[in-house]
């Protein structure tokens, strides 16, 4: 992963808002209507760059929820190579943007348009402006052009409603939760993302990159058995078939209420025994190979 810049000036600005409709950017006559009638909001510039493989920031406070793993080395435009040490998710009011690398001393917040369309967003770049959009056309972030650069401006009141740019999540933490779920499937599992119907789900677009060993043994069927075209057994008596019915609520005429069915496997031929009760079947099975050998 390679990223080059050239060094430029802190992109952290301090603005002015007035509480009353602000004509222009003016002193207060006081320090007290200073306290009173001054907001001081902070704007985070963040370049739009192609050729970055991930969000990046040297400045640490920006970022939450970070983890200190080692990511792999950013190599500068002096050739200089620094460790990705640590990564963690940039919100700022309702605008959360996950898996942000923290690469120290790096002079820029960089926006990488990889991980953007990885979460099924569009990124476009128009003579003077650049936005972010989602698959239903609304328009996320929205930036300009200058010197050649395309920047975005990020500030506590960024959004009006929740918005969160999801990357793509790793293939292991993928599978992990779709364990986690009872082998729910990556597309329910992404609709609960975007939803933000869980509670403590990464929110990261989740990828099956392959089959599911649980889930191809729960679908699969058992193979039909067919039927042998040529009998095992040629000769008659060798396989019989025995059935035993009843009781019967209508008796026959001598009160028998069973019927024991024997069959030939080979010729089918029948015969039927007439019971008072079942536990005559086992002599008269007894009897009737007595009688056929």
């Amino acid at each position: 992963m390679t990223t080059k810049f050239e060094k430029s000036e802190t992109l952290e600005k301090l603005i002015c808002v007035e509480s009353k409709p602000v004509t222009s950017c003016s002193k207060p006559k006081n320090e007290q209507d200073k306290k009173k009638n001054t907001n001081v909001i902070q704007l985070v510039l963040w370049i739009v760059d192609s050729g970055c493989s991930k969000h990046m920031t040297g400045n640490l406070k920006i970022l939450r929820n970070f983890i200190e793993k080692l990511m792999g080395t950013v190599r500068f435009g002096n050739d200089h190579f620094v460790k990705i040490t640590r990564y963690g998710d940039y919100v700022q009011g309702n605008l959360t943007i996950c898996h942000v690398y923290y690469v120290q001393g790096l002079g820029h917040n960089l926006f990488s348009v990889g991980p953007f369309c990885d979460g099924d967003l569009e990124v476009a770049f128009l003579t003077n402006t650049c936005y972010v959009r989602n698959l239903e056309g609304e328009d996320l972030l929205t930036g300009s052009r200058d010197s050649n650069l395309y920047t975005i401006s990020i500030s506590e009141i960024a959004a009006s409603y929740p918005i969160c740019l999801m990357s793509k999540a790793t293939s292991t933490k993928s599978w992990l939760w779709h364990r986690r779920l009872s082998h729910l499937n990556f597309g329910t599992i992404n609709h609960l993302i975007k939803q933000d119907l869980v509670d403590g789900l990464s929110k990261f677009k989740y990828d099956k990159d392959h089959l599911c060993p649980v889930g191809e043994q729960g679908k699969s069927k058992k193979s039909i058995l067919k039927p042998k075209l040529i009998p095992s057994l040629h000769s008659k008596l060798k396989l019989i078939h025995l059935d035993l019915c009843g009781p019967i609520r209508v008796e026959s005429i001598n009160g028998k209420r069973y019927i024991l069915v024997i069959v030939d496997d080979d010729s089918y031929y029948t015969w039927v025994h007439y019971l008072h009760t079942k536990d005559e079947a086992p002599e008269m099975i007894i009897k009737f190979i007595t009688q056929i050998q």
